[in-house]
């Protein structure tokens, strides 16, 4: 486990044996312990030996906060319930009803995952209904001997919160600051469909910012502590992101030609930041691919189409 601050650390999940794709941050004290956003299932094994290590067990566990319901984020929600069924799930409101039925959830992420979606992300257990804790946003919550702010931070997902411990300066921000693997000053925004919105998305970004974090820790991946910095790369490549998207959704083509032309810009503009090797990680915390069709439809919604032809 990474230290952030005293009693605040993170795991890396090592998803699909992959190191700094999805990281759980860890809060500890005497009254119990919290995870934000605990990952996956197929990860489970790793999260529980990293938890052992660090003298945690399930029972320990008394809240998961989840900043948002994808699979990657929320899915061993419902087997650590089976584990400890006195864990407390706190999740927006827009999200809480799938993490109690997810059966729309799951069916929505098999379109887009396919034959693909047990070895990538392993069951996603129903969280009960009496161990859900609805936020909507505004909420001061107690979690491991701290209290915590929530935020609501849509853009990537219309479920999307996040939390903020004043006391130590780390924000807890989910995917709502993008993806960032390492220490370059290069963050790419997840946008898979359905809930992209890049307006409301900006205006989160500079919610998290009012806030003043000193330590931003990303689910993909880990603490960052130039937030400033953080967040103007995040609205930069946000913005030249669903540029790309628009410019190859009004040249029109087949879906897979439009797909294909975006993620070989998309890869051309992360490897005029990043390495070969480091953007291959990126590309596998938010695949390319997903990520077109989040833009694709944000642009569609708003009327942009190909020119028709005399």
């Amino acid at each position: 486990m990474e230290t952030i601050a005293r009693g605040i650390t993170y795991t890396d999940l090592l998803h699909a044996g992959r190191a700094r794709i999805i990281a759980t941050a860890v809060l500890q004290s005497a009254g119990g312990v919290a995870l934000v956003d605990p990952g996956p299932s197929s990860c489970l094994d790793t999260l529980r030996a990293s938890l052992a290590d660090a003298g945690i067990g399930i029972g320990d566990i008394r809240k998961l906060l989840l900043t948002h319901i994808h699979l990657d984020h929320a899915g061993a929600a419902g087997s650590l319930l089976r584990e400890n069924p006195d864990i407390e799930v706190c999740v927006h409101e827009r999200g809480a009803p799938h993490m109690i039925d997810p059966s729309k959830l799951l069916a929505s992420a098999a379109r887009l995952y396919g034959d693909a979606m047990d070895e990538l992300w392993g069951p996603f257990l129903p969280v009960p209904a009496d161990r859900v804790r609805v936020l909507a946003g505004g909420e001061r919550i107690a979690a491991a001997d701290r209290e915590l702010e929530v935020a609501y931070t849509p853009g990537h997902a219309s479920h999307h919160v996040s939390f903020f411990d004043r006391s130590s300066g780390v924000a807890f921000v989910g995917d709502v600051a993008g993806v960032r693997t390492g220490r370059e000053l290069f963050v790419l925004p997840p946008t898979p469909p359905p809930d992209i919105d890049v307006e409301t998305w900006a205006d989160s970004i500079e919610l998290v910012r009012r806030w003043r974090p000193s330590t931003l820790l990303v689910t993909h991946y880990g603490a960052h502590e130039d937030p400033d910095a953080h967040l103007d790369a995040m609205r930069t490549h946000l913005a030249k992101m669903t540029e790309i998207a628009r410019t190859v959704v009004e040249a029109g083509g087949s879906d897979a030609a439009q797909a294909g032309r975006f993620t070989e810009s998309m890869r051309g503009y992360m490897e005029r930041h990043l390495p070969a090797a480091e953007a291959d990680l990126y590309g596998s915390a938010a695949p390319l691919d997903q990520c077109w069709l989040g833009l694709a439809r944000y642009w569609r919604k708003r009327g942009v189409t190909a020119p028709a032809t005399a």
